[in-house]
């Protein structure tokens, strides 16, 4: 009898420590974790409605900041698609992550090119634009490259810039940098843990 009840006790114990070690594995970032850097602090740009913003008018919600243009013919199209899936796999926590994305082309990039681009990937997404020094000044900022590209004719370049996307915590601080072309899943489920 006393056999059963250790052997009962020991299989127990190990169940609990098998689920508490699933537990953890589930509570790691899939992407690259930059808690405890120091950039990528704030940013004053004006949206594609015409309002000024900065980091802290999202606090409380979990931000994906996301640098590109209106005229990307890959990069940027794919990254607004792949978050757009994001938000429908998170459901109701959806309402609590803001989706920016930060033109690297003010030049082009108006604020009516902003508003009819941006929300057609979702309605909550919000473009984000400053003039030259601005961007300069943003970009530094992140840490973010980016470059004009020459094309056949003047106003047909392009520009090289950063693929990835940063992620910041509902405090404001940054949290994780999201790799281009990994799928919904994986941003879906970092989110999550962001957001508990």
């Amino acid at each position: 009898m006393y056999k059963l009840q250790h052997f009962l006790k020991l299989a127990c114990l190990s169940l609990l420590l098998c689920l508490s070690a699933c537990s953890d594995l589930n509570d790691k970032f899939i992407n690259t974790d930059l808690t405890g850097l120091d950039y990528a602090k704030d940013f004053a740009l004006t949206d594609h409605n015409g309002k000024a913003r900065s980091l802290a008018d999202f606090k409380g919600k979990a931000v994906v900041i996301f640098f590109g243009y209106t005229q990307c013919p890959d990069v940027c199209p794919t990254t607004m698609a792949e978050m757009a899936s994001v938000m429908k796999l998170l459901g109701n926590d959806a309402e609590k992550v803001q989706v920016l994305f930060v033109t690297v082309d003010p030049e082009r990039d108006t604020q009516a090119l902003l508003s009819a681009y941006v929300p057609t990937f979702d309605p909550r997404f919000l473009g984000l634009s400053g003039d030259q020094a601005a961007t300069v000044k943003v970009a530094k900022e992140f840490k973010v490259y980016y470059q004009k590209a020459a094309g056949k004719t003047a106003d047909s370049y392009t520009m090289d810039h950063t693929a990835g996307s940063y992620v910041f915590d509902p405090q404001g601080r940054i949290r994780l940098f999201l790799k281009h072309g990994q799928g919904a899943e994986p941003i879906a489920h970092d989110l999550k843990i962001l957001l508990k």
